[in-house]
């Protein structure tokens, strides 16, 4: 049997996932802890890319698991981060696993900034490896076989689930490797080997030959239309990799249907079906010898064949001299069934059994933003519910205290206090009295002069920045190229503006505060009073006994307890209301990943009506039974003006009591307001402390990014010419002698073959003449070649017919940037002009001919030595 196809796998890239997604959580979130906390996964996440994809993976379930673990991450923060070219940039290039390319050309690749990309590709991975690893298993034990079934069927689904995404994933045409045709075709071929996988497995554990036959019959099958989905692919055929798969498909699709047959060929054969058996076993004969012809190559299939013939010659003996059974052509048989035990294992997030995420406590940007909305939503009725109650309540108060109730209907004597206006100073007193609400008052302007001067120093460091940015771009103009700190400071002046008019707002209801305090301070600082005090500043009148115990008091007295319960009631409520906490995070990251989108208003509206819709409710009850009892309360009260005795130290008295009261509701209401105000001041410090680290962020970065702008441009600067050239005069250009260069015909050689300002040595003499008369008068060359002066550059070529044969061209010097002439070494006797020669005169002779000399005419005659030429010392 063959060995089982494997998919090879795509290369990436090297990718920094620490430094783009580290810049984003740090302009996005708060600082803090958490801020750190993300970081650091953000450097994991990048060390866990490489570890899955920047070495070779060994054919290892280990291998494995860190691509999965991978995977999972990527789909955990897909919704976190807004991976996209104007946000968190980050491109992913992966390589063609199929396409090898050409010489010239590379291997096809393609760069996207999208993290479905990146997801597709490691997905891909997941699938190839698997197959790498089910070819890898031992098939002679139940282990091996249940790991490769396993793992084909994956390998099956990661391709499927490709085939249904990518293109959704990518919004372009995807390369080959991972088109809807490719991995659509990769699945269908996992598939039937995980069937063949399920064959084996049955054929090892004995099973029945008719359920044998059927799971075969199926693996064919599935390789058949594996095939055929090949060859109908226009892109397919041309890969290599697919060319040495096509042969392997269709052989595998003849094996199994040969094997189908067999076992099917057994069961006739057990059914007394002799003449069906035969037929059979000449099909599965006919199969593998088709594919012991054609498929040699690639598959050896010699045990099968020898089965089946072993098998077919026993039954023809057998049928020739026993049954004479007649054998049924190929179109009469019946058709073997089909039974499948796999199916492509579907991709469900977490595909790792140790995934961990590690952004678990990271919620999504667009979360964070809705979640944010909702609160304030959330914000604005409670506060509009409490409100409504708080309003309530002092206007009950305000009617009670006209009506000087309940105190009238205390006052028995006429000449002590009231037990209501008894409670009421004792509370007074237990709160502090007056001289909490003077420290109240006097730590107020504290608290505001401290949030002006933080909010005036975040503004100061945005103006001093801004100037000096206008000012360098007035100096500089159009090299100053970076964005205006106008435009950049946009939204923080914008977001300062915005804190200026709160804390306008704060001045304004705290001179409404100081003003109503001094309007009430007298009567507060009496409330303080001890009762004698108290008693003494209270006028007496004469007593209203005889309406004590009257019908019309008793009902006063319910309905001011039952306004009382309605009160009480209301304080729970506002309680309730304000310890109502719901985290809509699950609520909008679920709308997230079901639409990709959130529609706030609709969710948090829809939480909002479920949640505090029966608070809402029981406000409306309260405020509905508050008004009709103060409107009994009115209509008793009338009942009762009318039966009381009405003098003037009873209307002093009486008016006396009332300002007492209303005295005690400002002083609940001003101390509440003022504990408001400091929480208030408190809170807004903190926030605008965040904004002041925000701009001393931003102006630090761009007094950074000035610094080098700076530099780079005193630089450019320095380089540039002061002025324009200026030629020079002809007397400066003659030489030293007084008289002018001669012209000379000779073109200027260019810049690379100017030599040096070293004396250079004199011309190469002419080669030789090989006789006995060039021995003597070689002999004497030295002596003249010695104190022979080095030509001028303008100097006349020497004569014909002492030229060489070859043409002189430029010199080519060795230095970087120009490869240097390089010919055949010659004698060392012969050049004596060669560099190294100099200082080392018994080294090699190099390969490379020196500056300024010439080529070498060709052909040279060696074997004969020549008198050593004296060399020139360097100067």
């Amino acid at each position: 049997m063959t060995n089982f196809i494997s998919v090879q796998l795509k290369k990436a890239a090297e990718v920094d996932l620490a430094k783009p997604l580290c810049k984003f959580i740090q302009q996005s979130y708060p600082g803090g802890d958490a801020q750190a906390e993300h970081c650091r996964a953000a450097e994991e996440l990048s060390k866990l890319r490489k570890s899955a994809l920047g070495r070779p993976l060994d054919k290892h379930e280990s291998a494995l698991e860190t691509l999965l673990r991978y995977y999972d991450q990527l789909c955990s923060i897909e919704p976190k981060f807004p991976f996209s070219e104007n946000q968190v940039c980050v491109t992913f290039t992966w390589k063609d696993a199929f396409d090898k390319g050409s010489l010239f050309g590379g291997s096809a690749k393609l760069a996207l900034a999208s993290l479905g990309y990146e997801k597709t590709c490691v997905l891909f991975n997941c699938g190839a490896l698997a197959s790498q690893i089910a070819a890898e298993q031992n098939l002679d034990n139940d282990e091996g076989l249940k790991a490769a079934a396993k793992h084909y069927q994956f390998a099956s689904g990661a391709f499927q689930h490709i085939k249904d995404t990518v293109l959704s994933a990518l919004n372009r045409e995807p390369t080959v490797d991972i088109s809807p045709d490719t991995v659509g075709t990769l699945s269908l071929i996992m598939l039937a080997q995980a069937q063949e996988v399920f064959f084996l497995k049955a054929t090892r554990d004995k099973m029945k030959d008719g359920i044998i036959a059927k799971l075969a019959n199926q693996a064919a099958d599935y390789y058949g239309d594996a095939y055929k989905q090949c060859q109908y692919k226009d892109t397919l055929p041309k890969y290599f990799y697919f060319q040495e798969v096509f042969p392997v498909l269709a052989a595998k699709h003849c094996i199994m249907q040969a094997n189908a047959e067999y076992h099917q060929s057994i069961l006739a054969k057990q059914q007394k079906k002799f003449g069906e058996e035969i037929g059979r076993l000449q099909h599965a004969a006919d199969l593998v010898k088709t594919v012991a012809s054609r498929y040699d190559e690639y598959i050896n299939v010699k045990d099968l064949v020898d089965k089946i013939n072993r098998a077919l010659t026993a039954a023809k003996k057998d049928n020739d001299f026993i049954y004479h059974d007649r054998v049924p052509d190929l179109k009469d048989l019946e058709s073997i069934g089909k039974a499948s035990l796999v199916k492509s294992t579907p991709v469900v997030v977490p595909l790792s059994q140790k995934f961990t995420d590690l952004f678990e406590k990271m919620v999504p940007l667009q979360v964070q933003q809705s979640v944010s909305v909702y609160n304030q939503r959330k914000a604005d009725l409670v506060n509009r519910l409490i409100a409504q109650m708080r309003e309530a309540t002092n206007l009950a108060n305000g009617v009670l205290a006209s009506l000087n109730l309940p105190a009238a209907i205390e006052d028995v004597s006429g000449d002590t206090v009231p037990q209501s206006i008894l409670t009421k100073s004792k509370s007074v007193i237990e709160q502090g009295g007056i001289q909490t609400v003077d420290q109240l008052i006097k730590d107020l302007p504290e608290l505001l002069q401290r949030n002006k001067e933080i909010l005036d120093e975040s503004l100061r460091l945005l103006d001093e920045e801004e100037a000096t940015d206008n000012d360098l771009r007035t100096k500089f103009k159009e090299r100053w190229q970076r964005t205006p700190s106008n435009d950049l400071y946009k939204p923080l002046r914008t977001e300062g503006e915005n804190y200026r008019g709160i804390l306008d707002r704060a001045v304004q209801a705290d001179g409404q505060v100081r003003e109503r305090y001094q309007t009430h301070r007298d009567t507060i600082a009496l409330l303080c009073k001890p009762e004698s005090e108290l008693n003494a500043a209270i006028p007496s009148a004469n007593p209203a006994k005889t309406l004590q115990g009257s019908e019309v008091v008793n009902v006063l007295r319910t309905l001011l307890a039952n306004l009382d319960e309605v009160k009480k009631e209301r304080e729970q409520l506002e309680n309730d209301l304000k310890a109502v906490n719901f985290d809509m995070t699950s609520k909008f990251l679920t709308a997230l990943a079901q639409d990709g989108a959130i529609n706030e208003e609709a969710i948090s509206v829809t939480e909002l009506d479920r949640i505090y819709g029966s608070y809402t409710q029981k406000v409306q009850e309260s405020l509905k039974k508050q008004e009709e009892l103060l409107k009994n309360i009115q209509n008793a009260h009338q009942d009762f003006s009318k039966m009381k005795q009405s003098n003037n130290e009873s209307n002093l008295r009486e008016e006396v009591l009332k300002n007492l009261a209303v005295a005690n509701d400002n002083f609940v209401e001003l101390v509440a307001n003022l504990k408001e105000g400091t929480k208030f001041y408190n809170e807004l410090t903190e926030i605008l402390l965040k904004f002041q680290n925000k701009c001393s962020d931003i102006v630090f970065a761009r007094k950074t990014e000035r610094d080098e702008l700076l530099k780079d441009l005193q630089q450019s600067i320095a380089r540039e010419p002061s002025a324009p050239s200026i030629p020079l005069p002809t007397y400066q250009a003659t030489s030293a002698g007084g008289s002018k260069p001669a012209a000379s015909s000779a073109p200027t050689p260019a810049p690379r073959t100017m030599v040096g300002t070293k004396p250079q040595p004199p011309a190469r003499p002419p080669p030789p003449v090989i006789s006995a008369a060039s021995s003597s008068s070689s002999a004497s060359a030295p002596s003249g070649t010695a104190s022979a002066p080095a030509p001028a550059p303008g100097a006349s070529a020497p004569a014909a017919s002492t030229a060489p044969s070859q043409a002189q061209g430029p010199p080519y010097p060795t230095y970087p940037g120009y490869p240097g002439y390089c010919q055949m070494p010659m004698p060392m006797g012969y050049n004596p002009y060669m560099y190294g020669q100099y200082n080392l005169p018994y080294a090699p002779s190099p390969v490379y001919q020196n500056p300024g000399q010439a080529p070498y005419p060709t052909p040279q005659q060696p074997g004969y030595l020549f008198p050593q030429q004296p060399y020139y010392p360097q100067q």
